[in-house]
């Protein structure tokens, strides 16, 4: 599992190591930080040393990154030792718009990336979209400061899309380890999907031992984001997954409506495949 840590302009808190330790056990893998520290550009002031010390900031602003990482590893690490789960470091200084590059790169040789995601600066958006469409892994986005529940029931986001076709495979670790397991569609978003598609993916995943329920929800005009994570939260789900979907022209992204609105409002745990 690769753990991005975000360290500027506020960093991660170090809630987000019982959020580790909880999916590390949970999936039984060893966790891999990857301390994100800013690297800022030599700038210098027009009005000189008299009222702003540029390079001054600039050396407060890079030492407050590097402490912050810092104090994230030694977090998860009070949370991984006495549960006997391997922790490896790796440290990256770049300028903020590069790190989605970086990670997503790193992500290629790990089976899953989680990203803390808060109430910050568009940067962590913008990293966001970069790991989920170019790094070929799936990415759980978990709200930073959120409880660390383990995901006994989860929720699958299904339209018959081939985004949707991956999440669900890259989910089957959590699949075969949930107690409840609920499929859910919603009528009246995007192009209409078959008629019995919810019943196929059932089928489906009891073909591989897991037993699946059907929810069928209506959109009637709300943002289908808002529908999908306020079901997760009606019936107490722990985790939901769903097909990421975008398009990508000169690395600006198009999204589609669930994934924009989860980068946008994320209120639940959600396993994003492209």
């Amino acid at each position: 599992m690769l753990v991005p840590l975000h360290t500027y302009p506020d960093g991660n808190p170090d809630s987000i190591a019982r959020q580790v330790a909880m999916y590390a056990r949970h999936l039984q893998a060893d966790v891999c930080a990857l301390a994100c520290n800013i690297d800022l550009p030599n700038a210098s002031s027009l009005l000189g040393t008299l009222a702003i010390n540029v390079p001054a900031m600039i050396r407060e602003a890079k030492a407050g990154s590097r402490a912050r990482s810092t104090a994230l590893i030694g977090a998860m690490k009070a949370e991984l030792d006495p549960l006997g789960i391997p922790l490896r470091t790796l440290e990256a200084e770049r300028y903020p718009a590069e790190f989605g590059e970086i990670i997503a790169r790193e992500a290629r040789y790990h089976d899953i990336v989680l990203f803390g995601m808060g109430p910050r600066d568009g940067t962590s958006r913008l990293t966001a979209e970069a790991v989920i469409f170019a790094s070929g892994r799936p990415v759980l986005l978990v709200p930073e400061a959120g409880p660390a529940i383990v995901p006994d029931h989860v929720v699958i986001a299904w339209d018959g899309g081939s985004a949707a076709a991956r999440a669900v495979s890259d989910a089957h670790a959590f699949l075969r380890r949930a107690g409840t397991v609920t499929i859910v569609t919603v009528a009246g978003e995007k192009v209409p999907m078959e008629e019995d598609a919810g019943d196929r993916l059932a089928e489906y995943l009891a073909d591989h031992d897991i037993d699946a329920g059907l929810a069928r929800l209506q959109s009637d005009g709300r943002p289908i984001a808002d529908i999908l994570q306020a079901h997760v939260q009606e019936v107490g789900a722990g985790l939901l997954v769903m097909g990421g979907f975008g398009h990508s022209r000169m690395r600006d992204f198009v999204l589609g409506g669930a994934t924009r609105g989860m980068l946008d409002d994320l209120r639940v745990p959600v396993l994003v495949s492209h």
